[in-house]
């Protein structure tokens, strides 16, 4: 079966985004192993604000990493989006989103990418349905924003997997879910 992996950028003190939506303290030095990520992978999740900035970031068809992540099939969860107003290489996924991730996490394929928003995430956790998390920790403390995760209704156990230093601080961390 298909994994799920949350895979994102979070800061020391937990934040994914800074108090007014901002992401410019991540580290764009390097890869910081995202190449090799994206060969293990052949979809996308992500909810309808990741999906709105997404569309907003200015990125030219020809970067690297736009290439590869143009091999990708790419979802957007939102129940208030209509697929007219979902744009190419986007796919909707509406109603209910649980059973049809189940069955998709069923179907022949790489692993999954979920790339956040916090709503989807949470969601995601609160039904079991990641399996995977591999948190790019950045060396810095934003005070506040948006929490990684916010109001989940279990606790979830994790199992380190693998943990790497690079020379800019950042420590990147793979832990499995541990669905007792």
């Amino acid at each position: 079966m298909r994994k799920i992996i949350l895979q994102l950028a979070v800061s020391l003190d937990g934040f994914i985004e800074g108090p007014n939506g901002e992401y410019d303290w991540c580290l764009t030095d390097q890869d910081y192993g995202m190449s090799s990520f994206l060969k293990k992978v052949d979809t996308l999740f992500m909810g309808r604000k990741s999906y709105d900035l997404a569309k907003s970031m200015p990125v030219a068809a020809e970067d690297p990493f736009m290439v590869k992540m143009s091999k990708i099939k790419q979802y957007v969860f939102s129940n208030s989006l209509k697929e007219d107003e979902v744009q190419e290489p986007f796919h909707l996924v509406s109603g209910d989103t649980v059973s049809w991730t189940k069955q998709y996490k069923q179907e022949k394929g790489k692993d999954i990418w979920l790339w956040g928003g916090a709503s989807l995430t949470t969601s995601f956790m609160d039904h079991w349905l990641v399996d995977e998390l591999v948190l790019a920790v950045h060396p810095i403390l934003l005070g506040d924003g948006k929490p990684l995760f916010h109001g989940l209704k279990h606790r979830v156990r994790l199992d380190l997997k693998s943990s790497r230093k690079y020379p800019s601080g950042l420590v990147m961390l793979r832990y499995a879910i541990v669905n007792d």
